[in-house]
């Protein structure tokens, strides 16, 4: 019994962590619960969607030369229909939600639908390969998923407040993040089935690794800061309008907490 608790904790420990960091980010205006709540389940329900899009790939090209290959894996049966399953998941549980109202909170609820899912897979991965695993996913396969998440959510937030270029955004967000985890699961498998030059592979694998985490953060500081223009303006139209009525407009604007991602 202990030994399943432990498997269990390494396995969700680092969704937790990571769900927490994000959510500290978000420093203008905090989203609800409920709201992060149904994107979090929503990513666990990309699981089914996933094996079901997967299992129509392979109907198709099952019996194909491309079957067999470290490509076909990587991408046609992880990278792609992964991230169109949480793609789909953003788009029908958040995109038309009353809470996706700042350019921050794309980020955030992707990354909590990448998480919801990356929880799933994990808990199956840990309690089946063991600690070790469980080591070595918590270090790159779940910050993976939180990373393509970001990818995801910040193109998916610059659609949504820029509707004149939103198919494209919508489009690169999309295919921006199948390629960052096709690429990140395709070098994994690489390095694993190439003995001679695996080593030199996963070095590269690394490289991408922090390449992709430095991408994420600059994301990460770019919607923090959009979202910080966003509320000024929208503090300053609104202040125009109350600027006989105190009362009211600091009733209305109390939820722009401007030292919020700085407590603990």
């Amino acid at each position: 019994m202990i030994n399943y608790l432990i498997l269990f904790g390494i396995a969700v420990l680092p969704v937790i962590v990571l769900m927490i960091y994000i959510y500290r980010q978000d420093k203008y205006q905090k989203e609800p619960i409920k709201t992060l709540a149904k994107a979090f389940i929503g990513g666990m329900m990309a699981i089914p969607l996933d094996i079901l899009i997967v299992t129509g790939i392979d109907g198709v090209l099952g019996d194909t030369f491309i079957a067999n290959t470290v490509f076909f894996t990587a991408f046609l049966e992880a990278g792609i229909p992964e991230e169109f399953s949480k793609f789909l998941i953003f788009m029908i549980f958040i995109w038309r939600d009353k809470n996706f109202d700042e350019y921050f909170d794309g980020i955030v609820y992707a990354s909590f639908i990448g998480l919801g899912f990356a929880c799933v897979e994990n808990i199956g991965y840990v309690f089946e390969y063991g600690f070790q695993t469980g080591v070595v996913r918590a270090l790159l396969s779940v910050p993976g998923h939180f990373l393509f998440g970001v990818v995801m959510g910040y193109f998916l937030s610059l659609a949504k407040f820029h509707p004149e270029k939103r198919s494209r955004l919508l489009l690169s967000g999309l295919l921006l993040s199948m390629l960052a985890h096709g690429l990140f699961d395709w070098l994994l498998m690489v390095a694993s089935v190439l003995p001679i030059v695996g080593g030199i592979i996963y070095i590269v694998f690394l490289w991408g690794d922090i390449k992709l985490w430095k991408l994420g953060l600059r994301y990460i500081n770019k919607q923090q800061e959009n979202s910080r223009r966003q509320a000024e303006a929208s503090a300053f139209s609104h202040g125009s309008i109350f600027e006989h009525r105190d009362t009211d407009f600091d009733s209305e604007y109390k939820r722009i907490d401007w030292n919020a991602g700085n407590k603990w």
